[in-house]
């Protein structure tokens, strides 16, 4: 394979952060020598284990998630039925969890594990940050952070649905569908936290805000809460867990939020970059890719032969 200027740089910069030894490089180049320049081959016909191959989130990342997942859930399921409680269908839903003031005491506890998930989530980014800058490894294209090559890529990967490219692009550690889900999940909790201390802590924010303005950001706050949960839970369902679950490729199910793996296959397709980092990173998937390359190769020349001969 032929690799692209920016895959070289990323590849060059992983071999000196990990301190690479020169037969580890050869290695390296030997296998990404064989690698096809059709990555569509490649990632379709690589051998993936559906529960996963390479490493991608740490535990501390599986168990935000899995605390996200199950507070946003019930904080739905709890807190429509209090926003919504004359409807017909609310009252029910009240009167099993034992009545409306019982689920807004349900619905505040469940709120308290969401603000600490998010907490315990902002300080494993921030302290992982600094702990990889401290020790020279840091790579900002690796990160969640948006870079203009996210808009490139956008551009490239619209042009390769539409039929105009023939592959997509190289994408890195975190591609701009994640990234934009990332922040506007952020964005959407950070609404979700203020405009709910607004119900809990009315005083605070008339203590704080001009007296002109305080009635109108409280009715705002009160319009926003129920609303924005409606409409994260529509992206949740309809966006996030069809790209995550749903596609084809990635049906029934993805299991990366449980093993903190993702696909050989996955990988290759939508996150190249990172996987060329995994094959300076991880010396196993050096073995395991050429073994399977070099097999792919036998069998693409032992049928050429067989049909020239015929």
């Amino acid at each position: 394979m032929k690799l692209s200027n920016e895959a070289r740089r990323i590849l060059e910069t992983s071999m000196v952060i990990n301190k690479t030894s020169d037969a580890e490089r050869q290695e390296v180049e030997d296998v990404v020598a064989l690698m096809p320049d059709d990555r569509v081959f490649l990632y379709k016909n690589v051998v993936s284990n559906p529960v996963g191959d390479l490493p991608r989130y740490s535990i501390h990342i599986r168990i935000q998630h899995m605390l996200t997942f199950v507070t946003f859930l019930t904080l739905a399921f709890t807190g429509l039925p209090i926003a919504f409680f004359e409807h017909y269908w609310a009252t029910p839903l009240n009167t099993m969890m034992g009545g409306v003031n019982v689920t807004r005491v349900i619905h505040r506890t469940l709120a308290s594990m969401m603000i600490f998930a998010m907490v315990y989530h902002v300080l494993t980014v921030l302290l992982g940050t600094l702990m990889k800058i401290k020790q020279g490894n840091f790579e900002l294209a690796r990160s969640i952070i948006p870079t203009m090559k996210d808009a490139r890529d956008f551009k490239t990967d619209m042009l390769y649905f539409a039929g105009r490219v023939m592959q997509r692009p190289e994408m890195d550690k975190f591609m701009y569908k994640q990234k934009l889900h990332y922040f506007a999940a952020a964005f959407g909790n950070i609404v979700m936290v203020v405009s709910g201390s607004s119900f809990l802590f009315p005083e605070f924010w008339a203590s704080v805000l001009p007296a002109s303005i305080a009635a109108h950001f409280q009715e705002m706050m009160r319009i926003s809460h129920p609303h924005e949960a409606l409409l994260a839970l529509l992206v949740v369902a309809f966006w996030h867990w069809y790209n995550v679950h749903l596609a084809p490729g990635r049906f029934p199910m993805q299991w990366t939020f449980l093993t903190g793996k993702i696909t050989r296959e996955h990988q290759i397709e939508e996150h190249f970059l990172e996987y060329l980092r995994c094959l300076v990173e991880i010396p196993k998937e050096r073995q395991l890719l050429t073994v399977m390359l070099e097999a792919q190769n036998k069998a693409e020349l032992e049928g050429s032969n067989k049909s020239s001969g015929g």
